[in-house]
């Protein structure tokens, strides 16, 4: 997955690009109403800033930006569960 790639690409060296990167990931996503693809890289993006010290926007960004809370079911994907790890270890 692009996201992954990217994550462990710029890791340390270029976070302003890998940010950028993960942005536009979720601005294609959003335009083609891939809500799980979102997700995907909302955690992705996430978890970026929490190993930057951002775990707030970290945890916003899957609180105010719904990402969590658009599924009201199958919690057992794989996505839908690391998004809520995620949470849950940024409360």
């Amino acid at each position: 997955m692009k996201e992954k790639t990217v994550q462990e690409r710029y890791r340390g060296k270029n976070e302003e690009e890998a940010e950028r990167c993960f942005q536009q990931a979720r601005r294609v996503a959003r335009q083609q109403k891939a809500k799980s693809l979102e997700l995907r890289v909302a955690v992705s993006l996430g978890q970026s800033w929490a190993a930057q010290g951002k775990e707030k926007e970290a945890y916003l960004l899957l609180i105010l930006n719904k990402g969590y809370r658009w599924f009201t079911e199958r919690f057992d994907t794989e996505d839908l569960q690391e998004a809520k790890t995620m949470l849950e270890e940024l409360t």
